[in-house]
């Protein structure tokens, strides 16, 4: 799509390129017949919990910081983001991990530090059945079908194992104009939930003289058992950021469903069914971010339907809750996005509780499919809930699905812009930038972007 549109007659000609693409007359006109559920009063209830336009620093930052570890979180802490968002993983003896991949290695060290290990058993196993070779020959054979036998996969290891992992390094290896050496100085850890909270809280992990994390762990039943310590973070700015944590499908986390998440979040003390916030908390505050410390402190996302389902049954509508699209050929993607099969989702959403719709959006450098074009948009303004699109890498980005490229004009049937209510952002210094200037953000000078790196200095990084 066109960057920018400069006259009515620019802004003709893009449209007339959509609608032969898209066929966004038909698309236009369908939308009117489709019917949507609606949000019922009590769901919409809930829904306000969050406020309108949040910034959501999706994994921290995949721009400025190694995703989901402690500097990811500090600093979009520190920047003013309102959640730091996370995927779950779940370790082998029950730790709740903050981490995107389930394969531990593109964002760690894993080849370094298990690579040359083989099971013992596997070995055995290796020398029964290759009698005939030589045992020079079969060390061979190990070697080079090694790779296929590694579990590289995060609740294949306890957790004591994975801190052995370091979670910096690769950054500054692939990104080497934002590499620095505090990302591998202050050994960055596969973090866990309740890493997560404690940034959020205003601490940070507590680390002996030696710079690794300090951690209390005893035996209990046979595994260990945890305690993470943590300190008050000199460097913390005061802003108090919620936490917005996705589910993956059952099948790759089947010890995480969402009753023990349920616990673990009452645990920490930020499951607020159990522990409501008085609702006069404001989610700003002497122009801090308040979040963490209202009833909006907790969203879960997924994209999975069967996890969708399970947070019904487990939470009952009572935590702010978004169902996640993306266009595929897996179990639970959209494969129709057309008018009919967009609104058989945003149905499908209702009927499980979900507050939230999240659809991809286009554009570099991830280049997503579309999933928010402005009459779906609209089909989802229908139902009453509200929008936060994944995810946001440019001011572009920000400018188009916000509607400044299209000056007002709408076609018939279609809701108005904007046509988001809140972005996922790998640059939450520029999304809050952008928020300020459309005077949708608490009023605040908009120097974020100049100060993203500063931040970063001032961590030790």
């Amino acid at each position: 799509m066109l960057k920018h549109v400069f006259t009515l007659g620019a802004f003709t000609v893009m449209m007339m390129a959509c609608n032969e693409q898209d066929s966004f007359n038909d698309n236009s006109a369908d939308i009117s017949k489709v019917a949507v559920m609606q949000l019922s009063p009590e769901m919409t209830k809930i829904r306000d919990y969050v406020p309108q336009y949040p910034i959501i620093a999706h994994r921290g930052s995949t721009f400025w910081t190694p995703e989901e570890t402690e500097s990811a979180y500090r600093w979009a802490r520190n920047i003013g983001a309102d959640y730091l968002e996370a995927d779950l993983q779940i370790s082998k003896d029950g730790v709740v991990l903050a981490l995107h991949d389930d394969n531990l290695k593109r964002t760690t060290n894993y080849e370094n530090v298990f690579g040359e290990t083989f099971p013992e058993a596997l070995r055995r196993e290796y020398y029964q059945t290759y009698t005939l070779m030589s045992d020079s020959e079969i060390e061979t054979q190990i070697a080079s079908d090694r790779a296929a036998f590694i579990p590289a996969v995060a609740n294949s290891y306890m957790y004591w194992e994975l801190m052995k992992l370091d979670a910096g390094k690769w950054f500054n290896d692939a990104n080497p104009e934002q590499a620095r050496s505090g990302f591998v100085s202050q050994h960055q850890y596969i973090s866990t939930l309740e890493d997560l909270i404690r940034i959020g809280e205003g601490k940070k992990l507590k680390r002996k003289a030696d710079a690794t994390r300090d951690v209390v762990i005893t035996k209990e039943k046979k595994q260990a058992a945890y305690t993470f310590l943590y300190e008050v973070d000199d460097k913390d700015s005061g802003n108090r950021p919620g936490v917005y944590i996705e589910f993956k499908e059952p099948w790759l986390n089947p010890a995480l469903t969402p009753i023990v998440l349920g616990k673990e979040l009452s645990r920490l003390g930020w499951n607020i069914i159990d522990k409501p916030i008085s609702a006069n908390e404001p989610w700003y505050k002497d122009e801090k971010v308040n979040i963490g410390n209202t009833n909006a402190k907790v969203i879960l996302q997924t994209f999975s339907l069967s996890s969708l389902k399970q947070a019904k049954d487990a939470f009952q509508g009572k935590i702010p809750m978004c169902f996640l699209l993306w266009k595929g050929s897996g179990a639970t993607d959209i494969m129709d996005d057309s008018p009919q099969g967009y609104a058989s989702f945003i149905n499908l959403g209702i009927e499980n509780f979900a507050h939230f719709m999240g659809p991809a959006i286009a554009g570099a450098p991830n280049n997503y499919p579309e999933m928010l074009r402005p009459w779906q948009a609209s089909l989802i303004r229908k139902s009453n809930m509200r929008i936060h699109a994944y995810s946001f890498d440019t001011m572009d980005q920000m400018k188009k699905y916000f509607g400044d490229y299209n000056y007002g004009n709408v076609l018939p049937g279609q809701s108005p812009p904007p046509y988001v209510d809140g972005m996922f952002t790998n640059r939450s210094e520029m999304t809050i930038d952008y928020y300020i200037s459309k005077g949708v953000r608490p009023s605040g000078a908009p120097n974020h972007v100049k100060s993203a790196p500063a931040i970063l200095d001032q961590l030790g990084y």
